[in-house]
């Protein structure tokens, strides 16, 4: 096993374990303790009780093991993760697992997490991944996550998410900051067409292997639009539904948020195994919806099931796409979206069908048609807070942070 080592001067990784289960000591000290490159603290206690004491300023790795079933516990990793941040990156061990605890996992932002009976040559593996993600990624500025889901077809999803990734990337100064566009929708994803270029992802060439993907195996992976933005799409496969392993998607996400600066996300409508994952690992999740009842009750449906669902997670906010007010109308009007969807609404997209048809056709922003545009000057407020101060780690933004789905 080869572990980075992340400080300078360290002459080996230093591991650290918290636990009360001797023989999972025990396993761990024969394990690590023959590796001369590692060398291992073990410390003996509950997270709860011990977590605040636990020094982890030298640590490479820390592992902790805990009874998840145990609110205490619970509450005092996230304690701990809320003390340490992603610096050492923490591996859980559980007993069980379930879905209430996955979810817990990731809003905590854990490294990863392994279910007992553990594997030590897994728990070795999986302490070099993350030391070794880590390292490479100490210096990087965390990722900034735009999720654009749905409320119903046809919604205008994939324009909004495209012109938004475009907003982002021109935001900055040239070659500043990297922003990447993922089409999550792999049955009748629309984000290559938009953009006139031609689809990469083969997901079924990282699926026997996840752990294979790497930045290289990205590289190779991303397509890239003319004006800079790089595009994570697969082939259209419109009579083939297929459920992909939830570690395929996660670990392809983890490493495009390692990577960019900010990342927007187009979703499709179907709820898939690793839906809440990526809603969670969110820092602005917006739900497109079109100016019709109908539209704004699936709308209104969709968030209350996203607050039920996510908890303490990022909080959905509406848009309401292709919106026209028109004088002496019987239909609806911006008050009656704003009394129906209450802090809910986000904003509404003025409609100009001409242009985002001929920006589609021609494959183009809507900027370098019509520069000023209605529809991409309220992209760029709905954007605002995130272009006008860069990410940082130091800002308190959350890093998508997936590698833990198994």
């Amino acid at each position: 096993m080869q572990i980075e080592r992340q400080h300078v001067g360290m002459s080996r990784a230093q591991i650290v374990i918290l636990t009360t289960d001797a023989a999972f000591e025990e396993q761990a000290r024969a394990a690590f303790g023959a590796n001369s490159q590692v060398a291992l603290t073990v410390v003996s206690g509950t997270v709860d009780v011990a977590g605040d004491d636990l020094i982890l300023d030298q640590a490479t790795v820390a592992i902790v093991d805990l009874d998840a079933s145990s609110a205490e516990e619970m509450h005092g990793l996230g304690r701990l993760m809320n003390r340490v941040g992603s610096r050492p990156p923490v591996v859980v061990i559980t007993q069980g697992f379930d879905a209430a605890v996955a979810r817990t996992l990731l809003q905590m932002r854990v490294a990863d997490f392994m279910v007992k009976p553990v594997a030590l040559p897994e728990l070795m593996n999986t302490c070099a991944r993350v030391a070794k993600s880590a390292a490479s990624n100490g210096d990087a500025t965390e990722s900034e996550i735009y999720t654009f889901l749905p409320a119903a077809g046809g919604a205008g999803v994939t324009t909004l998410a495209v012109q938004t990734a475009m907003t982002l990337l021109r935001a900055a100064p040239h070659g500043k900051s990297t922003t990447c566009l993922v089409d999550l929708d792999f049955q009748h994803g629309a984000c290559a067409d938009y953009l006139d270029i031609e689809p990469r992802l083969n997901l079924s060439e990282i699926e026997p292997r996840p752990d294979r993907l790497d930045r290289q195996l990205l590289e190779v992976m991303l397509s890239h639009h003319a004006s800079g933005l790089a595009v994570i799409a697969a082939p259209n496969r419109p009579a083939e539904m297929r459920s992909f392993d939830p570690d395929v998607v996660t670990r392809l996400l983890d490493m495009v948020s390692s990577n960019f600066d900010y990342v927007v996300f187009d979703m499709p409508r179907t709820w898939f195994s690793w839906t809440d994952n990526v809603l969670l690992g969110s820092n602005k999740l917006f739900i497109v919806s079109e100016m019709t009842v109908p539209g704004l009750r699936h709308a209104k449906q969709l968030v209350e099931a996203i607050r039920e669902r996510l908890g303490d997670g990022p909080r959905p906010q509406v848009i309401i796409n292709r919106f026209e007010q028109k004088m002496f109308s019987s239909g609806l009007r911006k008050n009656d979206i704003e009394r129906v969807l209450g802090d809910a609404f986000a904003c509404c997209i003025p409609n100009d069908y001409s242009l985002v048809r001929e920006a589609i056709d021609r494959g183009l922003p809507l900027e370098e048609i019509k520069p000023g545009n209605k529809i991409s000057l309220q992209i760029k407020k709905l954007v605002a807070p995130a272009t006008e101060v860069k990410p940082t780690a130091e800002s308190g933004l959350k890093r998508l942070k997936l590698s833990w789905a198994r």
